[in-house]
């Protein structure tokens, strides 16, 4: 299996000479000139490359935020603000994959190299999938970066932006959001060996720790009420999934001036073994805790 390219580090990519070039671009303080076309083409071809990437995981030792394990995420608002600019300087044109046709500004991804795509799968060019990657019929837009044996489930849906990490699997009908704009926003973010159930929706920068599993039917945006129901009193997350988290579909009434309705929210119920056996810790969870993924 081919080894798959380091992306450069969080660093790195904030100190690239393009950077300044294309903010200044987007933001109208410069002409999108040709240096500018070329800038944010030669950016996307480096995500296409997965030299560049839209975040950088957070580095060995940080310390993490309420619920998170392992520091903040960096969002590099030019890669973003690339993408932007890229739309902008591509015209819709004819294309193929010497299978399907297509008309669009960006087209299917070529650079699979140790990458099991399934017709009618597609991941569109700019975006980067990691040697073991397995992509069913299901879909993986530009700026996304899949990790090394993760799977894409039929008609499971990769955002613009969205980072999944290595050993993720995303079952039939997922969706992770596309977050590029505002060029600041957190991505969607999948950590390593978390497991998405059937028709779970992630979306507006939510991030899933490492290892957690969500049941089928989990909806979870920026606003979702995740509620820590293990102890005498509950604790709410916002945004983020504790790592290792087992989560479920609940709702919970609120008092309106019509009447008393329940809204979603999604409830933590226990944790996932530290068994690096996913099959095995996914066995647990099901029989210990009846989750249905």
């Amino acid at each position: 299996m081919p080894t798959p390219p380091h992306a450069l580090s969080a660093d790195q990519i904030e100190a690239d000479p393009r950077a300044a070039l294309i903010s200044a671009a987007l933001a109208g303080a410069r002409p999108l000139d040709e240096e500018v076309e070329r800038a944010a083409r030669s950016a996307v071809e480096d995500l296409d490359l997965g030299l560049l990437r839209v975040a950088s995981p957070p580095e060995a030792g940080d310390a993490g935020e309420a619920g998170e394990a392992g520091g903040e995420w960096r969002v590099h608002a030019w890669v973003k603000e690339a993408i932007l600019l890229y739309f902008r300087v591509s015209k819709s044109a004819p294309m193929d994959d010497g299978v399907c046709a297509y008309l669009d500004k960006v087209p299917p991804k070529r650079r699979l190299e140790g990458v099991r795509v399934v017709p009618p799968g597609v991941a569109r060019y700019g975006s980067f999938l990691e040697p073991g990657v397995i992509l069913m019929p299901g879909y993986v837009n530009i700026g996304a970066r899949v990790g090394a044996g993760s799977m894409v489930d039929t008609w499971a849906t990769v955002g613009s932006c969205a980072q999944v990490g290595a050993g993720v699997h995303l079952s039939g009908g997922v969706g992770l959001g596309g977050v590029l704009e505002p060029a600041s926003a957190r991505p969607v973010i999948i950590e390593d060996g978390a497991f998405i159930g059937s028709r779970c929706v992630v979306v507006e920068g939510v991030r899933v720790g490492r290892g957690a599993v969500l049941g089928a039917g989990v909806v979870l945006t920026a606003s979702t009420p995740i509620i820590d129901a293990r102890g005498a009193v509950e604790v709410i997350y916002k945004g983020a999934v504790p790592p290792r988290a087992v989560v479920v579909p609940a709702s919970r009434p609120k008092a309106f001036p019509a009447g008393t309705y329940h809204l979603p929210c999604a409830l933590i119920i226990g944790e996932r073994g530290a068994s690096t056996d996913l099959k095995t810790s996914l066995n647990d969870a099901l029989r210990d805790l009846s989750v249905a993924v």
